[in-house]
């Protein structure tokens, strides 16, 4: 198949999910060209039959915001045309599922453009749910040719708050467990230095609370020697890194911003910590678990059907109740021990690459039939 990937080229979990299918479609043998304004951090280079096309947006001294779904239509319609693509597969909503179907709209008469539009938390929660989006995002959901979700807690939010006719289809993200694993794991019981190695990931917007995640370690780092690993970028990096140094524990808080090769630094962890206010999957903590390291995350949007058994799950907003999960596994070596192997087994059974392509090929046949 010829098959367009549009998506955000940030290391949010959006863009790295599409990039992901994007490699993962092309080294099967399917011919991928993947739409973006930047490109993305995960994309490889040097991958047979995966191309990359640059949206590339004019600023006009009229616009006070350049129009990206106009040039992201536009762009699509040319890639359509210059390759043949049999359909687009387009993550998030806003403004993505709106640019395919104007891109559709401007078709000749050669055929319907078909796209599927893959739905991965905030575009529906936050974005989608705003008043002036509600509308134009129920729309390119209505027209889309099918609609996914990345847990079934987004697919029933979308549910709710949209109240689409159109089924979302459940396919969870996914991990490359060959390239996430726990191969140089050393957990704080196999070190010579028993201090504790603890690690939060994300793009430190406010949704994901970053200074409760600080607040919770202060906790744990009066009770175990322990050190805090803050990796990505944002917003919120100076009001967590504020927090860490009003409570005395920023000499044990590194901020190692974005890092390029995170597989190869979280075998070396003993615990991922997420407090996120909502949650619509968690593909870090995903990352972390196929990589044998147990999460502690608040209790919000599809982060259980993660998590199942391992780790633990905390209330919101309560960094004392996730300090307290945290040092349960932090200070029992056999218990972290168990949670470690069953966080990894439960990423080889549920979240593999081969099962979430298999489905999306699945649906990308049934839609062109």
């Amino acid at each position: 198949m010829r098959i367009g990937i549009v998506c955000y080229p940030t290391v949010g979990g959006s863009g790295v999910v599409a990039t992901e299918v994007a490699n993962a479609l092309a080294l099967r043998g399917h011919e991928v060209h993947l739409l973006s304004y930047d490109r993305p951090a995960r994309l490889r280079r040097g991958v047979p039959g995966l191309r990359f096309h640059e949206v590339a947006v004019t600023a006009y001294p009229l616009f006070r915001y350049p129009p990206y779904d106009l040039a992201l239509a536009t762009r699509m319609l040319e890639v359509r045309e210059e390759a043949n693509v049999d359909l687009f597969h387009v993550h998030y909503a806003i403004p993505h599922a709106v640019s395919a179907f104007l891109a559709r709209s401007m078709c000749s008469g050669d055929g319907k453009l078909e796209f599927v539009t893959t739905l991965h938390g905030t575009d529906i929660t936050v974005v989608g749910a705003d008043r002036a989006y509600l509308r134009p995002t129920r729309f390119a959901l209505e027209q889309s040719s099918a609609v996914t979700a990345v847990s079934r807690y987004l697919a029933e939010e979308t549910q709710l708050v949209f109240g689409v006719k159109q089924p979302v289809e459940v396919i969870p993200n996914f991990v490359d467990t060959d390239t996430w694993n726990t191969d140089g794991a050393e957990r704080f019981y196999d070190r010579a230095s028993e201090e504790r190695v603890l690690v939060h990931v994300s793009n430190f917007r406010p949704v994901k609370r970053v200074a409760d995640v600080v607040r919770a370690f202060a906790k744990i780092q009066a009770k175990v020697p322990s050190r805090l690993w803050l990796i990505g970028d944002g917003p919120d990096r100076e009001h967590a890194l504020a927090v860490a140094d009003d409570l005395g524990c920023s000499h044990r808080v590194d901020h190692l911003g974005v890092v390029d090769h995170l597989e190869s630094m979280l075998p070396q962890c003993d615990l991922f910590l997420s407090a996120s206010e909502t949650e619509s999957f968690g593909l870090s903590m995903l990352e972390a678990m196929s990589c044998g390291v147990p999460c502690i995350s608040t209790e919000v949007g599809g982060v259980a059907e993660v998590l199942g058994p391992t780790g633990a799950l905390t209330p919101f907003a309560n960094p004392d109740a996730m300090a307290t999960a945290a040092l349960e596994l932090l200070e029992q070596p056999e218990l972290h021990r168990q949670h470690s192997q069953a966080s990894r087994q439960r990423a080889l059974e549920l979240f593999t690459v081969e099962q979430a392509i298999e489905r999306y090929v699945e649906l990308y046949e049934r839609v062109l039939q």
